[in-house]
C-alpha cells in the first residue's frame, strides 16, 4: 500500500512538473516572437496598481506631463537616437506608487511589468526605475528624433542603462505594479 501510494505520488508530481515545463516553454515561446513584424499600434495606456488601481492615458493627456528627453544608441538601428517622454516613476505615481525616499524596505520586491500590443513584456524592480535609487533613465516615450514614433505606436519603454534594447517595449499599451512575494 505505502509503495503504490508513493509511485502515484511520484507519478502525479512527474506529471504536474511536465505541465509546468510546458507553460514555461510557451512563455518562452511567446517571449521569443519576431519584434520586426508589424504589429497593432499602441492607442493609450494603462497603469495597473497593486491595489488594483487603474488608470488609463491618452496620448495627448501624457502629452500634456512633464517630458525628459534620453539620448542613447540603440544597437539594433546602429543608431543614435534621441527620445521625449514622461519619466516612468512620475507615471507610476499617478496609481499611488511610492517614490524617492518612500521607496524603502518591502518595497525592493515590487516588480514593474511593461507590456506591448504584442504581447513581448519586460520585468523592472521598482527600484531599477526609481531616480534616487538608479542612476539610469526609464521613461515612456513618445517621440523620437523630434518625431513620433510612428510604427512604434504612441508609446515606448525606453531604459538608458540597456547594453541593448531587449527590455524596451515598443507599442507600449499596459503597465502593471506587482508585489512579489519570496
Amino acid at each position: 500500500m505505502k509503495n503504490e501510494f508513493c509511485h502515484r505520488f511520484h507519478t502525479g508530481a512527474v506529471a504536474l512538473l511536465l505541465l509546468i515545463g510546458m507553460g514555461r516553454q510557451s512563455a518562452v515561446f511567446a517571449q521569443g516572437m519576431d519584434h520586426h513584424q508589424a504589429s497593432e499600434p499602441s492607442t493609450q495606456l494603462t497603469l495597473r496598481g497593486p491595489d488594483g488601481k487603474t488608470v488609463t492615458l491618452t496620448p495627448e493627456e501624457v502629452a500634456a506631463l512633464p517630458h525628459k528627453t534620453v539620448s542613447v544608441f540603440n544597437s539594433h538601428t546602429k543608431a543614435n537616437e534621441t527620445y521625449l517622454g514622461v519619466a516612468l516613476v512620475d507615471l507610476l505615481a499617478k496609481i499611488g506608487v511610492p517614490r524617492g525616499e518612500e521607496v524603502k524596505g518591502k518595497l525592493f520586491m515590487t516588480a514593474v511589468i511593461a507590456e506591448g500590443t504584442d504581447k513581448y513584456s519586460v520585468l523592472y524592480a521598482l527600484a531599477e526605475v526609481d531616480p534616487s535609487i538608479h542612476t539610469g533613465d526609464v521613461i515612456v516615450a513618445d517621440s523620437v528624433d523630434g518625431q513620433k514614433l510612428g510604427k512604434d505606436g504612441a508609446f515606448k519603454m525606453v531604459s538608458t542603462e540597456e547594453r541593448r534594447p531587449a527590455r524596451w517595449v515598443r507599442n507600449l499599451n499596459e503597465i502593471s505594479v506587482l508585489e512579489v512575494k519570496p
